[in-house]
């Protein structure tokens, strides 16, 4: 299955309901937008367990700057309805790969438990 377009109406549920999601911010006057999507694209395709969504910036500009995005591309990944990864610029299909790996990867609740800081008791 490709990319989902992602809008106001269906964001929220789809950012929840899902266990692994990857947004797309995008416009059809970017160029390196352009170069992103078939990288994009083919990642959706080839891993059918992570949802891939595109939300075009034109048309969801409420969605946008709500997500705060200054600068397209931008890629954003939840887990289990959390953002934790968001970075502008279109990534390499090498990199979009790695993205995905330490997604899948990624336990929640060890960074959860994690101490914030590295203070160290005296």
């Amino acid at each position: 299955m490709g990319a989902i377009e992602l809008t106001a109406s269906n964001f929220e549920q789809t950012i929840s309901g899902n266990e692994m999601v990857l947004v797309d911010f995008w416009a059809s006057w970017c160029g390196p937008c352009r170069q992103f999507a078939p990288i994009y694209e083919a990642a959706a395709e080839q891993h059918g367990d992570i949802v891939f969504g595109s939300i075009n910036t034109e048309v969801e500009q409420q969605l946008s700057a709500a997500a705060q995005i200054s600068s397209i591309p931008t890629l954003m990944a939840f887990k289990q309805g959390q953002l934790v990864f968001n970075q502008a610029g279109a990534l390499p299909a090498p990199a979009l790969e790695e993205l995905v790996t330490a997604l899948r990867g990624l336990d929640l609740a060890a960074v959860a438990e994690a101490p914030a800081g590295n203070e160290q008791a005296e």
